[in-house]
């Protein structure tokens, strides 16, 4: 067996983290709905409640966990909060799925 590199530790922990990010249908369903409103040039500012059926503390909850995993971006356009993919983010889940297979 061969002996694990500190670098190979590095990734399987960041992808741990990640994957614990994603690990919520909710999460899930939150970054496609964002995924597919990148690809049409816009931004979620509207109700994710509504689209989500969750209580409103428990969708802000999920924004936060993925933003802090750097999966999203929020962007201040008052009244609302925008938000965004965040595709860096992205392509770094994808990354370090594809050093893992």
């Amino acid at each position: 067996m061969a002996s694990i590199s500190l670098e190979d530790v590095k990734y399987e922990q960041e992808l741990a983290a990640q994957a614990k990010a994603i690990a919520h249908p909710a999460r899930v369903r939150i970054l496609k709905v964002l995924l597919d409103l990148e690809t049409q040039g816009g931004c979620l500012n509207g109700d994710l409640v509504g689209q989500l059926g969750l209580a409103q503390s428990t969708v802000s909850e999920h924004l936060r966990i993925l933003r802090e995993a750097g999966l999203i971006r929020s962007e201040p356009k008052p009244p609302k909060v925008c938000y965004r993919i965040e595709m860096q983010g992205i392509k770094r889940l994808q990354q370090l799925f594809n050093h893992l297979f």
